[in-house]
């Protein structure tokens, strides 16, 4: 028993001073390919076997033809490992290498590809979250150009729009100061409602500015859709008689609601306006509110004739207007994207759906408690 507890002892010793050698020349070597690691892995394996035993013929425990025989299979044993190391540690390399270039069309704006054949469970784990990572890089590109293609059409739109009564109130003014309007009484009031729509435009862009940025500060107070639709109705009432439009009250249920109401007002104001302006002459514009399973559920309904489908996706959209709706009374396509924005810090949702004959606009807001 005495003995082979010395055996254990000396093969222990001379192992033990060949790993941390094998260590060290680890830690010199850590910037390396892995084939360099792996195959100083394997030889630290070998030489431990070998010092051991080397250790143990010293202290007289082995002849010298036992030592001729275990040194031989140890040798064996060494270019087998040796080799094994080599092929694998090359392999993993080669693997690592193909997923390198395949990481490198995230540089370039492409989708990652992982490369085929078998690889390791750390190697494929990685490829899973690069893909996953590019899925989300390709959306947020997407998203990106969505927004670049609707701030150009802003500009765009926003700058035809503030042409036309800029060139208008010169021209007025200019006659007024030369005398020549045969009307000054209609001149000067026609500059007032231009001023005004420029007014108006100006407040959109910082309301909708505020809203980007995220500085939208909302003071919300307990009230009753019933009061808010009623007011709503009755701001909108002078710009549909104006248009030949019926406005109709349908189901306004006297819910509460935690809401900012000069904005939630702004909402629906903005919702009455657009409905009123795309549906002609003796149509019917019709807005409810009502309790629903998701909340408070407050819908403007109008009877444009429906929006294309391709379009629907947009209509909340900065700067979007139909193709029909390329004209200065239209607005500068900011109304809904207000109205989106709004409703969303209020932690609801805006959406549109067609219906026949019109198309339905849904504000879904929580209920208060």
């Amino acid at each position: 028993m005495q003995a082979t507890l010395l055996i254990a002892l000396y093969a222990f010793a001379g192992a033990a001073a060949s790993g941390l050698v094998g260590a060290g020349v680890l830690r010199l070597i850590r910037r390396r390919s892995l084939t360099a690691s792996l195959t100083v892995v394997a030889a630290v394996g070998v030489v431990a076997m070998l010092a051991g035993t080397l250790a143990v013929a010293w202290a007289m425990f082995l002849s010298p033809h036992d030592l001729t025989v275990v040194t031989t299979v140890v040798a064996m044993a060494a270019v087998v490992s040796l080799a094994t190391a080599l092929l694998l540690g090359r392999w993993v390399v080669a693997r690592s290498r193909a997923l390198t270039l395949a990481a490198r069309s995230f540089g370039d704006g492409g989708d990652f590809a992982a490369p085929d054949g078998p690889t390791t469970a750390e190697l494929e784990s990685l490829s899973r979250e690069l893909a996953a990572t590019s899925a989300r890089l390709a959306e947020s590109r997407e998203r990106e150009r969505a927004l670049e293609t609707s701030r150009r059409e802003l500009v765009a739109w926003i700058s035809h729009d503030l042409r036309t009564p800029l060139a208008g109130l010169r021209a007025m003014s200019e006659a007024l100061e030369d005398g020549v309007a045969a009307d000054p009484g209609r001149y000067l009031k026609q500059i007032r409602t231009e001023v005004e729509r420029l007014n108006d435009m100006v407040g959109d862009l910082f309301e909708l500015s505020r809203i980007h940025a995220g500085t939208l500060s909302l003071a919300p107070t307990r009230m009753s859709l019933y009061d808010l639709v009623g007011d709503a109705l009755a701001g909108a009432d002078p710009l549909a008689r104006e248009h030949g439009v019926r406005l109709v009250g349908g189901r306004i249920e006297p819910v509460p609601v935690e809401v900012d109401g000069r904005e939630m007002s702004r909402v629906l104001g903005n919702l009455l306006i657009n409905a009123i302006r795309r549906t002609p002459a003796d149509g019917t514009v019709a807005i409810t509110a009502e309790r629903s399973a998701e909340g408070v559920v407050l819908s403007v309904t109008d009877g444009c004739g429906g929006i294309p489908e391709e379009d629907l996706p947009r209509v909340f959209d900065t700067g979007w207007r139909g193709t029909h709706a390329r004209t200065p009374p239209a607005g500068a396509g900011l109304g809904l994207a207000i109205v989106r924005g709004i409703v969303e810090a209020h932690q609801g949702r805006a959406t549109v759906r067609n219906i026949p004959g019109g198309c339905r606009f849904e504000v879904v807001l929580p209920a208060a408690s």
